[in-house]
């Protein structure tokens, strides 16, 4: 099969390209890129005016399945993940059961071959059952199809664990994800520790509970040789610990999810369970720092931390209701409208952080459209209106803060190996 993109603005980070022109697909596979294409008996896409991406990989999704089907499962997310730009997702181990054996790994595999609407990796189990206290059977993981160890959700307390983990990672070849949050300090805390949790009454969680487990990962890192990857970086001084280790050479990679490059902990001020996330929301002071290394790099990715949950439960009291918000189809809208509209990145940046740089943090195949890859394709309209409504996600949750934003820039159609899975003007 045949499918001509035409008079689209093609940006490419890995090649260095960015050129109006278009782009064939045969069979799955990217085969040519050029001013101009002529195929008879092509499907023809007409972009003008659109960027054609090598396909947008978030390295940071909760698909729930297996185990609370009732909030998400593994074809329902990966729908949203369409919709919203992705053609691949990877898939944390915090299931139930947990992804902490070959097992699990293997149903997630196949439950995505069956049902899978874009690519699905899984992420395995640092330690079995995210207990923090023994090693998961990581190398059967690791052969039966997982890209990744983390325990998301749960930071790794005990030091040498992750010594360990690290160590291993190594020799496998696969990054560590981690959560990282020092549970001493963080304990109780529903928000951000400041001025808003004394206004509200609510036991804040201090930037120091992540800053102080960057710091260990770094050292850790640093001292195994083993890659490290920090999920969800939302502090400044967070930040500037990794830009500083990445000037020494260190493994360290990490990414940020849209609500913290733009909501702050305001955003809880009616009590907002749908505001309630882990890390919390921060300070403009951190969101200004969020920016600058966006900017300048310090920040690898964009990650969604797609987290649906039931409205029962987040109808719950602020204390009591749990972290997360849904991501996968507001998270390209986001960076769109406040990220590339407002100057702060370009084109070139924006595929950066959403596909090339995943796809080598996670040493996936895709982030590329040089001739001879897979054709795994994600087509933006920079002018197209987007309004956040919730009812009409195809993912089973409805938590999200950005209810009826108006934001400027959707995503206008997604193919996954030539084929289209997602487009805008189409049911």
């Amino acid at each position: 099969m045949r499918v001509l993109i035409k008079s689209g603005t093609i940006v490419d980070p890995s090649e260095r390209l960015e050129m109006k022109g278009d782009l064939l697909v045969e069979d799955g596979i990217i085969r040519e890129i050029a001013p101009e294409i002529s195929v008879p008996e092509a499907q023809v896409l007409d972009v003008r005016g659109c960027i054609v991406a090598p396909g947008f990989i978030d390295l940071h999704v909760h698909l729930r399945e297996p185990g609370r089907e009732d909030v998400e499962t593994i074809e329902t997310g990966t729908h949203a993940a369409a919709a919203g730009g992705f053609t691949a997702v990877c898939a944390m181990p915090n299931t139930q059961p947990v992804n902490d054996n070959r097992a699990v790994t293997r149903f997630i595999l196949e439950r995505a071959r069956e049902v899978g609407a874009v690519r699905v990796y899984p992420i395995g189990a640092i330690t079995q059952g995210l207990s923090g206290e023994a090693l998961a059977e990581i190398g059967e993981m690791r052969e039966a199809g997982i890209i990744a160890i983390s325990d998301d959700g749960q930071p790794v307390m005990n030091a040498q664990i992750m010594r360990r983990a690290m160590e291993y990672a190594r020799q496998l070849d696969i990054p560590v994800i981690d959560h990282c949050e020092d549970k001493s300090l963080s304990a109780g805390g529903v928000m951000n520790e400041g001025l808003w949790s004394l206004r509200l009454g609510l036991k804040g969680i201090p930037a120091a509970a992540e800053e102080v487990h960057v710091a260990r990962d770094i050292i850790l890192a640093e001292l195994t040789g083993a890659h490290v990857h920090l999920a969800h970086v939302s502090t400044a001084f967070s930040i500037e610990l990794v830009r500083q280790a990445k000037r020494r050479g260190v493994r360290v990679s990490c990414e940020v999810t849209p609500h913290h490059f733009t909501l702050t902990e305001e955003a809880v001020r009616d009590y907002d369970t749908n505001a309630k996330v882990n890390p919390p929301l921060r300070t403009e002071r951190d969101i200004r720092a969020i920016h600058e290394a966006l900017v300048d790099g310090t920040i690898d990715a964009i990650a969604t931390d797609h987290a649906p949950h039931h409205p029962d439960e987040k109808a719950l009291e602020f204390e009591r209701a749990p972290f997360g918000i849904v991501g996968l189809e507001t998270a390209v809208s986001l960076a769109l409208d406040r990220l590339v509209h407002q100057g702060l990145i370009g084109w070139m940046r924006l595929v950066e952080l959403f596909s090339t740089n995943p796809a080598r943090i996670a040493n996936l195949p895709g982030g590329t459209l040089k001739p001879g890859a897979v054709a795994d394709i994600t087509i933006l309209d920079p002018t197209r209106p987007f309004i956040v409504r919730s009812e009409q996600f195809r993912s089973k949750g409805r938590n999200t803060p950005f209810e009826g934003w108006h934001l400027t820039g959707a995503v206008r159609a997604t193919l996954v190996a030539g084929r289209v899975v997602y487009h805008a003007d189409r049911p």
